[in-house]
Order: structure tokens, then C-alpha cells, then sequence
């Protein structure tokens, strides 16, 4: 059985929902594709603070994305058929289900943490605007 703090490592579950802890480094993302066979079939249940606004947009085309608050406050912004929707995160536990293939991003109130439970394979980001 392990015990670590989940800002510090995140989990890795496998398609045959076997779980496992993975230093969160700066190169988290990009060593989870490469260790995790292009994270195909695996999902990562993460948690980030966040002191400002997310800097792109990203879009989960394998899943649904679940995202919980848990302090602060955030507006989460999702765009459905070209319409952004936004969905305030005021109170701890408030929780949004990203569908998949919406491309979303945060804007952050004020410091906040959130717990995401991301089908991390095929993960998109774009820096410039929604998709």
C-alpha cells in the first residue's frame, strides 16, 4: 500500500484498472505518454492549484473529463456545438463533467485547487483559441 500527497504524485489508472503513483515532475505529461504506451485506455487522476487563468484550451477526445473544486473559486468554460457555456466552481465538491471532445478551459477567480479524473490518450491543447 503507498501513502503520498496527490499534488505530488498523481495516479495512473490502467485499462485493467491497476493503479500506480507517478512523480508529478515538469515532464509528467509527456513521460506518461511515453511510459503508458501513448496513455491509450489509462486515466490520471490529478490535482493542480491554480493561481491564474489556464494559458490554452484542451480537449480529451477518448472521455470524459470529471473535474471536482476543492478550495477557491474558477469558472470552468466548455464549448458545445460553438457555444462557450460557463460553469461556476464556488464551493468545495462543486464538480463538472466535461463531455468528451469539448474543448474547455479555466478562468480562475481566485487560488484554487482542483482533483481531475482525465482519459488522458489523444489529450489536445491549443494556446490560440477553442479548437
Amino acid at each position: 500500500m503507498e501513502h503520498f500527497n496527490l499534488a505530488d504524485e498523481f495516479v495512473v489508472l490502467s485499462p485493467d484498472k491497476v493503479a500506480r503513483a507517478v512523480v508529478n515532475s515538469p515532464t509528467v505529461y509527456q513521460d506518461l505518454e511515453r511510459d503508458f504506451g501513448d496513455f491509450k485506455g489509462h486515466e490520471l487522476i490529478a490535482l493542480h492549484e491554480f493561481q491564474e487563468d489556464w494559458p490554452s484550451w484542451e480537449v480529451h477526445p477518448n472521455g470524459d473529463e470529471t473535474v471536482v473544486l476543492l478550495s477557491g473559486s474558477a469558472t470552468l468554460i466548455v464549448k458545445l456545438e460553438d457555444t462557450d457555456h460557463s460553469i461556476g466552481l464556488n464551493k468545495p465538491g462543486d464538480t463538472v463533467i466535461v463531455p468528451r471532445g469539448a474543448w474547455h478551459t479555466a478562468r480562475i477567480a481566485e487560488p484554487c485547487r482542483m482533483l481531475f479524473i482525465t482519459p488522458g490518450e489523444g489529450t489536445q491543447n491549443n494556446y490560440d483559441s477553442a479548437g
